[in-house]
């Protein structure tokens, strides 16, 4: 149809410097729909203030024992379009995009970036928050103990601890299924599929997103294949 357009517009004797604009003018706004659709239109949040952190947050994360780092612009916070049909409330998470999504009323969602599990650790399929805790302990499990040498038996929380400021602990079934979404002492992997199976956040969007949801919210973790829509940025904040 858009071949058989221009034809027409040409045909009939349109001037050359007319069409050159039409077409520029074009070429810009499929450009900016395109950037739009994936989610490139960047406008990122501020960060969340301090009035949610408690008063070991704020002396915890004053004093971290590792390098902060830039976290790259598509994996910040940011308020954006959403429009699959998850109620307010869910979680969803984009394994492939490394995106984690709060889904909140009026076609909108907080997204995150994060860590997911590397290749042979990662899974999907629908669990529900059944725990959650401010600094977790860690106690590595077997399989983690049979991949990497030297593990602990047992760390206890604060900013040293790979579970980082907070924990949502997914349930299914009435069990405990293992995996978590978390803190992490190593955000320069954030954007990246290493972790063992958990979704890592950063420590500030990890106290975000734990003071925004309640026990028993749905989490839906898609496989890397099954993201079927382009959400981009909403314009107001949050």
């Amino acid at each position: 149809m858009r071949q058989h357009a221009e034809a027409d517009l040409v045909g009939r004797g349109a001037p050359l410097t007319m069409w050159g604009a039409l077409k520029e003018m074009r070429v810009a706004a499929f450009s900016i729909i395109a950037l739009m659709l994936g989610g490139c239109m960047q406008g990122t949040l501020a960060p969340a203030t301090e009035a949610g952190w408690t008063g070991r947050d704020r002396q915890l994360m004053a004093n971290l024992p590792y390098r902060q780092v830039a976290i790259p612009e598509e994996y910040r916070r940011h308020i954006v379009d959403y429009t699959r049909k998850e109620a307010p409330g869910t979680i969803v998470v984009d394994t492939g995009n490394k995106l984690l999504y709060y889904v909140l009323p009026k076609g909108q969602a907080v997204r995150y970036g994060i860590t997911v599990g590397e290749a042979g650790q990662d899974w999907s399929g629908t669990a529900s928050v059944g725990r959650k805790e401010e600094w977790p302990s860690w106690t590595p499990t077997a399989g983690e103990h049979a991949r990497f040498d030297h593990l602990p038996a047992f760390v206890a929380g604060g900013p040293q601890n790979p579970m980082g400021a907070r924990g949502l602990y997914l349930y299914s079934g009435g069990k405990d299924t293992g995996y978590r979404i978390h803190g992490t002492n190593q955000p320069e992997y954030i954007g990246r599929a290493i972790s063992s199976g958990c979704i890592r956040m950063t420590n500030e969007d990890a106290i975000d997103l734990y003071n925004r949801v309640k026990v028993g919210t749905i989490v839906i973790v898609l496989p890397p294949t099954h993201w079927t829509f382009g959400p981009h940025l909403a314009d107001g904040p949050a």
